[in-house]
């Protein structure tokens, strides 16, 4: 009998996590893309919406000026220091937004059954859910927290050295990091909850309205929750009181001001977790 000599068929490579991520950074980056493209058709219609997203969103620090014309200081805080806060978690928050806000649209794609159509997309699926209808306008809100963050330091005493000036880029990179976190986490919960954008707004759209004010008007146990359980002090509050050289309400030692880059790397490898154990219990509608 002749003896075969068909090539064998190479065994499946399974991509690694460097390749993974690059392929849902090129599936994110095609996505966002085209609903850019397809927003800047209308030209008009995007600066008018980015504008009432820049209104809507100033309307908060609008609340908190009006608040200052009434008291000297909030928990301790001048105008200038609670400026400080809002723009940094404004800024983070914006960011946080525009990269990846979409997540919350993630229960209407579960109760609907039109996340099935994603699933079999050769692409991500976590990068397709935080790319869909990737929404611009939400630079409004990106632009005025950065304009209220610079306005802060025009006014705010700080006496600036080398780790202050290095923790002003670490703040808004990591927050922003952290937020993500949260959306995802929150996608994740979804997938169990189907009907839940609400519970996640209100750690998403709520934390970064909390961080906005001084630690200080808080109680403690709220201050301890968002500290351990939540670590959304990490994106200003740890920091900041570092900044502008105020104690943090719970003790702890300066040197925690600097750990918002592996808090926010953790927390990125917890919802990471969370929305893969999420997406394997998900059954589809049958529809």
């Amino acid at each position: 009998m002749a003896e075969s000599h068909a090539p064998r068929q190479a065994p499946r490579q399974v991509p690694g996590p460097a390749r993974r991520l690059a392929e849902g950074v090129r599936a994110y980056r095609l996505i966002a893309g085209m609903w850019v493209r397809s927003t800047m058709a209308y030209r008009a219609s995007f600066a008018m919406t980015t504008f009432g997203n820049f209104a809507a969103t100033f309307l908060d620090f609008v609340a908190i000026m009006l608040m200052f014309s009434r008291v000297d200081a909030l928990g301790g805080y001048p105008l200038p220091e609670v400026a400080f806060l809002y723009g940094l978690s404004a800024t983070s928050f914006g960011l946080a937004d525009l990269v990846i806000g979409s997540m919350d649209r993630l229960g209407r794609r579960v109760r609907d059954g039109t996340l099935d159509t994603l699933l079999v997309r050769p692409a991500p699926v976590l990068a397709q859910v935080a790319a869909d209808r990737f929404a611009l306008r939400r630079l409004g809100r990106v632009t005025q927290g950065a304009l209220v963050l610079g306005w802060s330091l025009t006014r705010v005493d700080i006496h600036w050295t080398a780790d202050r000036l290095l923790l002003m880029p670490v703040m808004v990179v990591s927050g922003c990091g952290i937020f993500c976190a949260v959306f995802v986490a929150g996608a994740a919960f979804q997938f169990v909850a189907q009907d839940a954008s609400e519970v996640q707004n209100a750690f998403t759209y709520g934390g970064t309205t909390l961080l906005q004010y001084p630690p200080t008007v808080f109680a403690k146990e709220l201050v301890r929750g968002v500290t351990f359980v939540l670590p959304l002090a990490f994106v200003n509050w740890l920091p900041a009181t570092y900044v502008l050289g105020r104690p943090y309400p719970l003790g702890l030692p300066e040197w925690t001001a600097f750990t918002p880059p592996l808090v926010a790397v953790a927390c990125g490898a917890l919802a990471g977790l969370a929305w893969r154990a999420g997406l394997r219990s998900y059954r589809s509608t049958g529809s």
